[in-house]
């Protein structure tokens, strides 16, 4: 009986193992966040361009220099109808029927332009993400935040 007692240990310690080596990747690469703070989705952010590059003269040029990139990171298409990318100030962009192949990605310009399949366009005449702090929210159609990224001194969660 001792050694059939010696043998569940082990495979529950063995199992406690393996179930904790499955999560540290799953956190890894949620850009550092507490996965228990998001809803788990394949759709996450991407490169962010915050400052756009030049003077931020207003430009369309320049607005369009600004821009957040949203990826499908399984093999799945994903409908983005729905979702929204918003920042801490209240500034939210709502997607349209917009079809996500699986591992692909798609740019979401502040300025003005005509939406295709790799960039859409907030049709914007003003920045929206801040060039010294700020944040940028992904929330499914569920309004459940899938993924969030801060940039900036002193930036938080």
């Amino acid at each position: 009986m001792l050694r059939n007692i010696s043998r569940i240990a082990a495979a529950v310690l063995g199992s406690a193992a393996l179930a904790a080596t499955a999560v540290l990747p799953a956190a890894a690469a949620g850009h550092g966040h507490s996965p228990a703070r998001h809803h788990r989705s394949a759709v996450v952010l991407g490169a962010i361009q915050y400052d756009s590059p030049g003077r931020d003269d207003h430009s369309n040029r320049s607005l369009n220099a600004e821009y957040v990139t949203v990826k499908n990171t399984g093999r799945m298409p994903v409908n983005l109808r729905g979702w929204t990318l918003s920042d801490r100030a209240g500034h939210t962009y709502r997607f349209g029927n917009v079809r996500l192949g699986g591992h692909s990605q798609v740019r979401v310009h502040t300025g003005i332009g005509r939406d295709n399949r790799w960039d859409l366009y907030q049709d914007r005449r003003d920045y929206v993400w801040d060039n010294h702090r700020g944040t940028a929210v992904l929330s499914n159609d569920h309004r459940r935040v899938v993924d969030i990224e801060s940039w900036g001194r002193g930036h938080r969660h």
